[in-house]
């Protein structure tokens, strides 16, 4: 049985590009279940981060820090200029007024952290990851930090918890996830986590398709009741992502074309899920909304952009073996 379920999460591993694709359609497809696995869903990115704190490569990350001034500007815009970026050009245009549930929306797509499959991203499209995870591991870092300062700035008595508390739940998470896989790291050590990495993978894809349920839920009936207005805020959660993308090109094009695209594809790819558990889950129905059908674009995009990859990093692109 031990060996059936080893060589299972294995083969799923090795599919886990297709099968991330797949999850969230199979979490919409599952109306009944995600109702009851909503409340799991702080759990479920618990893990999550645990297994990335697990996969975390130590070394890739110092040698990035070697030159740490392209990863601090990056982390500094990724963290601090895009989030306050969107805040005033919602004040200057006016859509501020549009209510609390749309600014929260928009504070948890654009204050969170990159998701930690970010490099995985990266590896899928042919491009090195290194500067991605790097940047991945540091946003998570400083997201208590910068998250409650620019909730408090967005949404002010609307934030669902206070600014000491946001940070005190996003250190929770964060700081028992990494503690978690420390420990898991120091049992198992670092050869039989290297001999694991596919079933570490087909794991990680497993507690990603409860996430999808999970997340899914109340999408199918919104679809039903008003496909349009659903179709209309799925393509606003692309545009979104598509906007932090082409600033973050734009402002980062005097490095190299894979590096601007590295942190421009992690900057658009947030892990609202994080912003969710550490509210407990509990959302008001419009951002409940969006933040589920944001996950179509984190893992859709890079099926979406490889066609510009090749041709924007033609010139810089280093031959990397796809992983998940």
């Amino acid at each position: 049985m031990i060996r059936v379920t080893g060589a299972g999460l294995a083969w799923i591993g090795r599919h886990g590009t297709a099968a991330l694709a797949v999850c969230i359609f199979i979490g919409m497809a599952l109306p009944a279940l995600s109702a009851t696995l909503r409340p799991y869903l702080p759990i479920s990115v618990f893990s999550l981060l645990t297994l990335a704190f697990l996969r975390v490569d130590h070394h890739a990350i110092k040698l990035r820090l070697r030159h740490p001034a392209l990863l601090i500007f990056a982390l500094i815009w990724m963290m601090l200029g895009a989030p306050l970026l969107t805040y005033f050009a919602l004040e200057v245009s006016g859509l501020a007024e549009m209510g609390p549930d749309v600014m929260l929306a928009l504070y948890i797509a654009t204050a969170a952290p990159p998701v930690m499959a970010a490099p995985a991203f990266m590896f899928l499209l042919g491009l090195d990851g290194t500067l991605s995870l790097a940047l991945s591991v540091a946003a998570m870092i400083i997201t208590p930090l910068t998250a409650p300062f620019i909730g408090e700035l967005m949404l002010g008595a609307y934030l669902p918890l206070s600014v000491g508390g946001l940070a005190a739940q996003l250190s929770m998470l964060l700081v028992g996830a990494f503690i978690f896989a420390m420990i898991l790291r120091k049992i198992a050590g670092d050869e039989r986590l290297a001999r694991s990495s596919h079933h570490i993978s087909g794991l990680n894809v497993l507690l990603l398709l409860v996430f999808a349920i999970a997340a899914m839920d109340g999408v199918a009936a919104s679809f039903v009741a008003k496909p349009l207005y659903t179709l209309a805020l799925t393509a606003l959660t692309f545009c979104l992502a598509f906007t932090q993308i082409g600033l973050s090109l734009l402002i980062f094009s005097p490095a190299t074309r894979e590096d601007a695209y590295a942190i421009a594809h992690t900057c658009g790819t947030r892990n609202m899920g994080l912003m969710v558990a550490a509210f407990g889950g509990t959302l008001p129905e419009f951002t409940w909304l969006w933040f589920a059908v944001g996950q179509f674009p984190i893992y859709m995009l890079p099926m979406i952009l490889k066609p510009f990859v090749r041709v924007f990093c033609r010139q810089n692109t280093k031959t990397v073996t796809p992983q998940t």
